[in-house]
């Protein structure tokens, strides 16, 4: 179990402090809903889980098999509905990986990719598209 605090700063600012680590981050409302944009959203952090997710996964994959995965990067879009209430709509990612890698490996990390927490604990609730490089 992991617990992560966070309080209401005003002016629609949060602040979260990740208890094992100690590290902290700031999340502000879209400029879209009120805020001023200057941080990431609550709903910015959920795209972001699911694109370091899935990097992460290929990560732990690509070491278990001594594969090079430096310089793989995912590229993250989110929509939000249009009308109320405010969720997301989509989320879709470019997933790149490096050259070099064989058509078996690019198989075998795009397996991994698709089964990465976030996704799996996202599926059926947030419409999600992956594309692979």
């Amino acid at each position: 179990m992991t617990t992560i605090d966070s309080r209401y700063e005003g002016a629609l600012r949060c602040h979260s402090s990740h208890g094992p680590s100690g590290c902290e981050l700031e999340t502000d409302a879209p400029i879209d809903n009120q805020g001023k944009g200057e941080r990431f959203s609550p709903t910015d952090l959920v795209a972001t889980a699911l694109s370091t997710c899935i990097l992460t996964i290929l990560g732990i994959v690509a070491e278990r098999h001594g594969w090079p995965l430096q310089g793989a990067s995912a590229r993250i879009e989110k929509t939000m509905t249009p009308e109320a209430p405010r969720r997301i709509a989509l989320l879709e990612v470019w997933i790149s990986l490096p050259a070099g890698l064989s058509e078996e490996q690019r198989a075998v990390l795009h397996r991994a990719g698709e089964t990465c927490p976030v996704k799996l604990s996202l599926e059926g609730a947030v419409p999600m598209r992956l594309h692979w490089a």
